[in-house]
């Protein structure tokens, strides 16, 4: 067997592989008698198959698996003892002049395309510096969350006429362009919530209103156009959602209002067990302390994007782009040119991070550990648990969920390459210069 390396370019190879029959006929040979102790045929015993008769009706077929065996060795092989880094996997060049006629004394030549991942050195240092952003909680933030979470654990109440922030429970009729009800339109009975309609003037409408009342609502510009909320308040598709123009006859049938929680004992031993919180003050700290949590994590979110963002700028990568737009076509069959032109940017953007990420773990030896893995799955899970139920879990149980959730292989990936970028991070913070800014929260969000 011989195999040889083309080399196009720094990003491109062509690998020759020439197989003679001394390189397949004692591995062809040993699976035609393999084959022929498992076949069972009409005629003969079980086991005593004649090799030859296997050979006649199978051999071709064997033959090919055993090249193909072969080559995916081969190829697998080489690639590891010369340490190529390659993107992708092998593409194999069709030459429709080769033709082979598989009787077991062909010499067989196969050629197969390689993407190369490109050399590059990192060299992050101190005189690297990105902003930082410290989100300060502001009186608005603190006090809408106190708000929602004082609604959560409210009690529902039917006033008389509709307020701001009330969910009007309705018919909802659809009109005719006369302003009549459209005999055989869409009719359904929901539940409108005021804080969902975004026009100030509609909104306004539909404040004072009581039980039996009638206004004519002009839905799309309502709700912004938003055909997910239309969609779902007359129980249709959304895409008929998106195309829909009339207005709608809205007669009220009750009013509900969700009266916010009192400061009391009760309450605070909801949100935070028993006896953890006395006093309103206790409890407006632990509501700011948890909103802090929350900005440190988006402003982590912020810097790891920006991170991201500054390292692609920074390290220059260039992708064997041919190669990876035609493996891309290879491996994916569905995948049509106008989703693999609109997608590559985003694919090869990745790409160019993912081998960042690598070379950073690799140069600094950081290591992932399986615990650190498991202990980041668990907290996945915990936190998904605990928004559907307020008991959490013991740890016994969660153990035992996180083990099983771990054993499919996507998963376990999926979490591998989180901790990995959760290393790679925490490496790049610690080696460039964060110059640290105070931002309020609202303004924090207004950041692009």
């Amino acid at each position: 067997m011989n195999i040889t390396q083309d080399k196009i370019d720094n990003l491109n190879s062509v690998l020759t592989v020439k197989i003679t029959p001394e390189d397949y006929k004692e591995r062809v040979e040993k699976a035609i008698k393999a084959q022929a102790k498992k076949a069972k045929l009409p005629g003969f015993r079980p086991g005593m198959v004649p090799a030859g008769h296997i050979k006649k009706m199978y051999g071709k077929n064997i033959l090919v698996d055993e090249i193909n065996n072969i080559l995916n060795d081969t190829l697998s092989n080489y690639i590891s003892e010369n340490k190529i880094e390659v993107l992708g996997q092998p593409l194999p060049k069709v030459d429709d002049s080769k033709e082979f006629n598989w009787d077991f004394t062909d010499d067989f030549e196969f050629v197969y395309e390689l993407g190369i991942a490109p050399e590059f050195e990192l060299n992050f240092s101190s005189k690297d510096k990105l902003t930082y952003y410290q989100v300060k909680v502001d009186k608005d933030t603190l006090a809408s969350r106190i708000k929602n979470l004082r609604k959560s654990y409210g009690k529902m109440s039917n006033p008389d006429v509709s307020a701001d922030d009330d969910v009007i429970y309705a018919d909802l009729n659809q009109l005719a362009a006369d302003g009549s009800v459209f005999e055989g339109g869409i009719s359904n009975t929901a539940s409108v919530r005021l804080d969902q309609v975004e026009n100030a003037k509609i909104k306004k409408s539909l404040i004072g209103l009581k039980k039996d009342d009638e206004v004519v609502l002009d839905i799309q510009k309502a709700f912004g156009s938003n055909e997910t909320i239309i969609a779902k308040l007359l129980n249709i598709s959304e895409e008929d959602a998106k195309d829909l123009k009339s207005n709608f006859k809205l007669s009220v049938k009750n009013i509900n209002r969700l009266e916010e929680g009192d400061l009391n004992q009760e309450f605070f031993d909801k949100i935070f067990g028993e006896n953890i919180v006395a006093t309103e003050a206790e409890f407006e700290q632990k509501i700011r302390e948890e909103l802090e949590g929350m900005m440190v994590q988006n402003a982590d979110q912020r810097l790891q994007g920006d991170l991201l963002q500054f390292g692609l700028d920074k390290v220059k990568l260039s992708l064997p782009d041919d190669f990876l737009k035609r493996w891309l076509k290879a491996t994916n069959e569905k995948l049509s040119e106008e989703e693999l032109k609109n997608g590559y940017d985003d694919f090869a953007r990745n790409l160019r991070w993912t081998l960042i990420e690598n070379k950073i773990i690799k140069d600094n030896k950081l290591e992932i550990k399986y615990d650190e893995v498991f202990a980041a799955a668990k907290n996945r899970l915990d936190g998904q648990f605990r928004m559907y139920s307020p008991q959490p879990l013991s740890e016994e149980q969660l153990g035992q969920y996180t083990a099983q959730f771990l054993q499919n292989k996507e998963n376990a990936n999926r979490i591998f390459e989180e901790v990995k970028a959760q290393h790679v991070f925490d490496y790049l913070k610690g080696v460039i210069t964060l110059d640290k800014k105070a931002i309020d929260y609202d303004k924090f969000l207004e950041l692009k």
